[in-house]
């Protein structure tokens, strides 16, 4: 693989080939897609490299102090050696990029390969193709968010801490001072706290911009502009916090931040400037001097950055890997905006040319990104993307197992969450020819509950011995999302029929493994919990509709509303995203109203990806658009519905009241409050079929072709072009 590296000794940059590294525990290797090119800290490092050894010296003093403590205890020559030894070596530069999981180490639970991490560390988030890096240092990319912004979540880091160390509150004023990349980010993170935002940077190009993304005012420290602004937006008491995020050797800005900041106010050190406080000053008005550790706490310690050793939460609630995380979500949800902050994207090829243009003042940029090979030019048109439908296929004969005449239909339920205790189970609970006889949970107590509510002959935490268990018909995975794939797969393999709940899969490979495994068992006894499609309403409306003959627009809106904070849902690293997990009950619904399943899938996405507009385009010609929205009122219906094609609509308003309007008109009467979204007639299909052996309730081809259309929404999103449904030949 490459990798830039700089010999500090000559200050020679080069792209070396070196070996890759290997997966070790407790860390993952990641080919990196972009990194960012620190202006400030790495443009520093190449121009001490580039000094004569007098210019070394006077630029790095903590290091002369450790030569002459060495020449104390070791004598000259050995020290000599030992020093011209580490000059003379090649160090690596990077320490922020955003790439793809390639092998997951022992001990990592929470990424899978193929998945999308920024990474940390000037150790491990080089400038290089492939990096191994250990579990704190790295976090899940929020879906949508593009690899090159997530490459901005290490400097964006160290921003925040340092905002964090200043404990900005609402309706307060912070001067920044120094607008390059770390200023800007500062800008954006002070301005999103509700903080009004002074800049100060003699560069006019660099002012203008935190301007547009948000600051007050800005202008040159060495004018009166900065002054003038302050004491407007301060009534003349001075700033509330003063952030330095300046570089260089001037005194200037400790100065300026003593003379704009208020009595007992509070200045915070991010960057390298020079630090000779004016003690008169700072003593007069009792200035409160804090400095920022990177990218917060947990750097440096070896036990938390290699060990993986985390900080409780309730200790330390910001930690480097949630410092990371939390920077990528505000990104991701449009709070801060980093690609105006991007001035070049260089190939990775031109790492070393990128670089001296940088040093020699021809290329001037607040932030740089390399791009390593296989990503597209972020100037070209969209790649056309695909998702594939796998074929289903039954390769042996296994007679599907039926209760003997007159049995009752056995059913095991693995998890009793919500969902399973609130829509599934009480419409078994009770029914005839159904005997619930066991629930696993990996909790005793939940088990316990779900026993005693519901009526199970058994509760257990052992899942081995109910999938063992051959007196058990049917079993129903009701568990969290990211446990669907594999447990349905161990059910089909114990030669259970399955009703599993949506999400079937949460990416292609786990959709491909689960039809694997039906191709392997022959046993295709599966249902998703698809229940719309078996909703009485909906069903008496199509068929009022009639048959439809020409193409059709269907758009449904589903005012999905804002999940309660700490709810699993929100786990996207490992539960997918919301409409992941759910996106499949209205991408079934369509296509069941529409008699096909989709071919293509393109999708877009509110700034911070919180509502969703997916458009699916069918073999006919028909469309279907789904407005999938958080943002809306809640004394909004949840879901409404609109069917076009021949001269008619169709018409489903929440489930409470449907309506097909044509030569004639049909108005359903208006249910009571309980909508009946199918789940008591979809089991009654399930059970039915479990007992006669007939066919299931949707064909298993449908399931995977809605499987894989709601995957296509990731890939559309992340492309921005249309994604192409493709499907293998049986």
């Amino acid at each position: 693989m490459k990798q830039v590296v700089q010999n500090y000794k000559s200050g020679e940059l080069a792209l070396l080939d070196v070996p890759a590294p290997g997966c070790k525990a407790g860390g993952v290797l990641v080919r990196s897609a972009f990194s960012l090119i620190s202006t400030g800290t790495e443009l520093m490092k190449v121009s001490e490299a580039g000094m004569s050894m007098v210019g070394k010296a006077r630029s790095r003093p903590d290091q002369v102090a450790k030569v002459m403590q060495s020449v104390a205890a070791n004598g000259v020559p050995a020290t000599y050696r030992k020093v011209m030894g580490k000059l003379d070596s090649y160090t690596p530069l990077g320490y922020s990029l955003c790439g793809v999981v390639e092998q997951v180490g022992a001990g990592i639970d929470d990424v899978k390969v193929g998945d999308l991490v920024a990474c940390a560390g000037n150790e491990h988030a080089l400038h290089a193709e492939v990096n191994w890096v250990p579990k704190n240092l790295y976090t899940p990319v929020p879906e949508g968010l593009a690899p090159r912004h997530a490459a901005f979540g290490t400097v964006g880091s160290i921003a925040m801490q340092g905002v964090r160390q200043g404990e900005p509150q609402l309706g307060e004023v912070a001067l920044v001072i120094g607008l390059g990349l770390i200023g800007q980010l500062v800008v954006q993170l002070l301005t999103a706290a509700g903080v009004r935002v002074v800049g100060a940077d003699p560069d006019p190009e660099r002012c203008a911009l935190a301007e547009r993304s948000g600051a007050d005012a800005c202008g040159d420290p060495a004018s009166d502009a900065v002054k003038s602004a302050v004491a407007e937006l301060t009534d003349g008491h001075g700033v509330d916090q003063v952030y330095l995020a300046a570089g260089g050797g001037s005194n200037q800005p400790v100065e300026l931040a003593a003379e704009l900041c208020r009595d007992r106010g509070r200045v915070v050190d991010i960057g390298k400037c020079r630090l000779d406080l004016p003690w008169n000053a700072y003593y007069e008005k009792e200035l409160d001097v804090r400095f920022s550790r990177s990218y917060g706490p947990g750097r440096y310690d070896p036990s938390y950055e290699l060990e993986g050793r985390d900080y409780p939460i309730g200790y330390v609630r910001w930690t480097e890997r949630r410092n990371l995380a939390c920077f990528l979500d505000l990104v991701a949800r449009g709070r801060v905006d980093v690609e105006p902050l991007i001035s070049h994207i260089a190939e990775f090829d031109d790492a070393v040319e990128t670089y001296q243009s940088l040093k020699d003042g021809e290329l001037k940029a607040v932030a740089v990104l390399f791009r390593y090979p296989g990503q597209p030019a972020e100037a070209a048109e969209p790649r056309p993307a695909e998702v594939a439908v796998p074929a289903v296929r039954r390769s042996a004969s296994v007679p599907a197992r039926t209760p003997a005449t007159g049995s009752p239909v056995r059913c095991a339920f693995i998890g009793a969450g919500n969902y399973a205790s609130s829509m599934l189970l009480p419409h078994l609970s009770g029914r005839d020819g159904v005997v619930l006889s066991t629930v696993v949970t990996t909790t005793a107590l939940s088990a316990a509950n779900a026993q005693r509510k519901f009526g199970f002959a058994e509760a257990t935490t052992d899942l081995d011995a109910v999938l063992g268990d051959k007196s058990v018909d049917a079993v129903f995975v009701v568990t969290r999302h990211s446990s669907h794939a594999e447990l349905t797969e161990q059910a089909l393999r114990a030669g259970k029929t399955v009703f599993v709940e949506k999400p079937l899969a949460l990416s292609e490979e786990e959709l491909a493994s689960v039809l694997a495994t039906v191709e392997e068992t022959g046993n295709d006894r599966l249902q998703v919990g698809f229940n719309r499609r078996f909703a009485p309403l909906l069903q008496e409306a199509k068929q009022q509709f009639g048959t439809r003959t020409g193409p059709a627009s269907l758009r449904y809106l589903v005012n999905a509303g804002r999940l309660d904070h700490g709810s699993w849902y929100l786990r996207q690293s490992t539960e997918g995203s919301r409409f992941a997990g759910e996106g499949g009950h209205f991408i079934d619904t369509a296509s069941w109203l529409l008699g096909a399943e989709p071919e293509s899938v393109y999708a877009t996405a509110t700034p911070g990806g919180e509502d969703l507009q997916v458009q699916l385009r069918y073999p006919d010609g028909s469309t279907a658009t789904i407005s999938y929205v958080t943002t809306g009122s809640s004394n909004f219906p949840k879901e409404t519905l609109d069917l076009i094609a021949d001269g008619k609509v169709l018409r489903l308003d929440d489930f409470v009241r449907a309506s097909v309007h044509g030569r004639k008109k049909w108005v359903s009467s208006r249910l009571p409050k309980a909508r009946d979204k199918g789940q008591n007639a979809e089991l009654a299909a399930f059970v039915r079929a479990v007992r006669t052996g007939g066919p299931m309730p949707v064909p298993l081809e449908s399931l995977a072709a809605t499987t894989a259309a709601t995957l296509a929404v990731r890939a559309g999103l992340a492309g921005g072009a249309p994604v192409t449904l493709t499907r293998s030949p049986r």
